[in-house]
């Protein structure tokens, strides 16, 4: 029996809300962070600080819902395993993760950063604009030309600042010999400003300040949606790393010190205390317990480890205390390995283009082609440098990509506003367009479409004495198994039997007296019955030496048969992975009617099995909770886990699941087909806009309000396109 799953307790039990989550301010001095997967709502935050801080040596504890973390600020004796205690008495289950591996995801400045650049873009946008319509009203001679050298005070420093992002682009992408989105932008702004400086001193009727600090507020607005759903998005990679155990317990001298895992060698005799993780992979030299291994391979039960074999860093030690020797430190650890397979599965994803940078490499030349020709044929027409260069800045403003920048970010904002309120948080800017390209759907099984949490299933065929004395024996073990038996009796209101003597035995089962006859449950082969069975089941002799089998099945998650259902309805495949094995794999997806399904299969081969099928053509959905799952969510052409997932799995994945019903992701298939096809109506926009437009600055008509109004009717269009996916129902 063991003492502990990972799956953990219910921290909040019936808790389906979608969080609410608080600005992440870490705390400046915390010296503790702790992975929380089981925490999903406000109460939860509330209950994880309070118990927290009933602890004498905390001093100040902050919880971040989205990341499912606590950053801890205490005494320095204070240990992370400790707190870890405090959170598991408390109901939730607890990893400790390195704060010094998740420094850099704390804080979000490039979001911050375009806020205020934007923010005062559109200040100097209000203000200028107030001139201009004086002048458009009207204003002549010196009152004109006050006007405009006012509109040129405020909008130098004002573009020198806001602008940046796209001066930096520009010039980088210049640098390296090609054309990006923001090289017509830069041109543009700059153009604009130096025409229309070069007419306020001349005392031109027309200047263009408002619409250069209109084009950089609107481009902005755009990049900052974009940022914002990048935001989100972290390395799976780093959140392997720091889900690696900083500190182990090395043996010298029949002593324990605590040392950093940097300073362990191949050949060090590590402890590994119940409730732990392995920090290293190696061979047990002492002890027997169970092993939760589900974390690296996705198997439903834990295994049985004793003196000789082998075991992975990143495995859980459930029962007895273990002392291993090191066969493989740091880099070249399992887990770390894991997390390598991870980041070179994320590169392949990255490498993906988006519609917008399609839509880019087309637009960027033939911008700069308009725009040269109206010079050269004005110049050439007319003779005037002055007159073709105010043409060639108003093409370059009319015809710079206001609609176009915005197309895809206020689609994607709309689209995720309403997929939030379903329960579903898309963390990539790019989800939603992989998404809508799917044609294969691949599932893991435990933790995925099924809770990872068994139930007993034969429990009316015991009398009320075995079920009495089998809520006795489980009461006393933290085995799955066991807690199965515990919750089924107490929602059936069974009274355990006065029982004496109970003890576990690791691997096999408890023990007990009740009335002088000893009683067992545990291992069938343990207490002496050959099953045969490869399901999952516990052995009960009451004493009288009648052995009574108990059989139990996981649950299959809430909305897991309706989206099967809903997506071969759409013509989709759907195939089911797992590393558990063959039989309650067969078993769970003959239940969720799934024609395809393989058991058995190491991280590695989830990443084969994936990258295989994308290498077929196919645009492949891979929907997973654990750390198995990282690879293949990486790999996949889109992915999607559980928000109670652990953090690496929910980083590797592009959309996370809010709530326990997986029925909202069907309907994430159909609102990311309905925003690819607002995004293409807006392109379609863009260019109805461009092509009624540029005419009329080639004509030299496009003068300053008629280039104001322009773009901002093409901006409010497509942002106005854009909302019409949030009111679908």
């Amino acid at each position: 029996m063991t003492a502990l799953s990972t799956n953990g307790p219910a921290a909040c039990p019936g808790c389906l809300a979608a969080p609410a989550d608080r600005v992440d301010v870490p705390l400046p001095d915390a010296q503790l962070a702790l992975s929380l997967p089981t925490i999903h709502c406000q109460a939860c935050i509330a209950t994880v600080e309070k118990a927290l801080m009933a602890h004498p040596q905390v001093r100040a504890a902050r919880v971040n819902l989205t990341r499912k973390r606590v950053m801890i600020d205490a005494d320095p004796d204070a240990t992370a395993q400790g707190m870890a205690k405090v959170m598991m008495d408390a109901g939730f289950e607890a990893h400790e993760l390195d704060p010094a591996a998740l420094n850099q995801t704390q804080t979000d400045a490039a979001g911050r950063d375009l806020l205020m650049r934007l923010a005062v873009a559109g200040f100097a946008a209000m203000n200028v604009m107030l001139l201009s319509v004086a002048v458009w009203s009207g204003a002549t001679d010196a009152t004109r030309d006050m006007f405009h050298w006012i509109s040129a005070a405020i909008t130098l420093p004002a573009l020198a600042f806001s602008a940046q992002p796209f001066f930096r682009n520009a010039w980088s992408a210049l640098r390296a010999k090609r054309l990006n989105m923001d090289v017509p932008i830069t041109l543009a702004i700059v153009l604009a400003v130096a025409t229309s400086l070069w007419e306020t001193g001349l005392s031109g009727k027309h200047a263009y300040f408002d619409a250069a600090l209109a084009l950089t507020f609107f481009l902005l607005a755009g990049r900052w949606l974009d940022a914002r759903a990048r935001s989100a998005a972290r390395s799976a990679a780093e959140e392997l790393t720091a889900l690696e155990v900083p500190r182990a317990l090395r043996l010298s001298g029949g002593e324990a010190q605590e040392i950093s895992i940097s300073a362990l060698r191949v050949g060090d005799q590590v402890l590994v205390r119940p409730g732990a993780r392995a920090p290293i992979d190696g061979r047990i030299v002492e002890g027997a317990s169970e092993v939760d291994r589900s974390a690296l391979t996705g198997e439903t039960m834990p295994v049985f480890r004793q003196t000789g074999d082998a075991m992975s860093a990143g495995e859980v030690n459930l029962t007895g205390p273990l002392t291993m020797e090191a066969t493989a430190v740091g880099t070249d650890t399992s887990l770390h390995q894991l997390a390598a397979l991870v980041a070179v599965a994320e590169s392949g994803r990255s490498r993906y283009t988006s519609l917008a940078d399609r839509a880019a490499k087309l637009y960027a030349p033939g911008v700069h082609i308009l725009s040269a020709l109206a010079f050269l044929g004005w110049l050439i027409w007319s003779g005037d440098m002055r007159v073709s260069l105010n043409i060639a800045a108003a093409v370059l403003i009319i015809t710079c990509p206001c609609a176009l920048g915005l197309a895809v970010p206020a689609v994607t904002t709309a689209a995720s506003g309403r997929l939030f309120g379903k329960g579903l948080l898309i963390k990539n800017a790019t989800a939603l367009e992989r998404l809508a390209q799917v044609d294969t759907v691949v599932f893991d099984k435990t933790g995925t479409v099924t809770l990872g949490t068994p139930k007993v299933t034969n429990w009316d065929t015991l009398n009320e004495n075995e079920k009495s004395v089998a809520f006795a024996l489980a009461h006393g073990s933290a085995h799955p198994l066991a807690q199965a038996i515990v919750a089924k009796a107490e929602e059936t209101g069974v009274v355990p039997a006065p029982l004496d003597g109970l003890r576990e035995r690791p691997g096999f089962g408890t023990t007990g007296t009740v009335s002088e006859a000893l009683v067992k449950l545990g291992r069938p082969e343990w207490i002496g019955l050959e099953t045969g069975s490869k399901g999952l089941c516990s052995a009960l002799d009451c004493g009288g030496g009648d052995i009574k089998i108990i059989t139990f099945e996981d649950r299959i998650r809430p909305g897991a048969e309706t989206l099967v259902s809903d997506l071969r309805r759409q013509g989709l495949d759907v195939i089911l992975l797992s590393g558990d094995r063959e039989m309650p794999v067969a078993h769970t997806a003959s239940q969720l009617g799934i024609g395809t399904h393989v058991s058995d299969m190491l991280p590695a081969d989830k990443v084969g099995y994936v990258e295989a099928l994308l290498n077929d053509g196919r645009h492949v959905l891979m929907v997973g909770d654990g750390l198995n799952d990282t690879g293949a969510l990486a790999a996949a052409h889109v992915s999607i886990s559980p928000a109670q997932a652990l953090d690496a799995a929910r980083a590797a994945s592009d959309i996370v699941l809010l709530g326990h019903d997986l029925g909202p992701v069907a309907d994430a298939l159909t609102t990311a087909r309905l925003a690819t096809k607002r995004i293409s109506e807006n392109f379609r926009i863009a260019t109805i806009y461009n092509i009624v437009a540029v005419p009329l600055a080639v004509a030299g008509m496009a003068t300053p309000l008629i280039a104001a109004l322009a773009m901002s009717t093409s901006s409010l269009t497509v942002s106005l396109n854009a909302l019409r996916i949030g009111g679908r129902k």
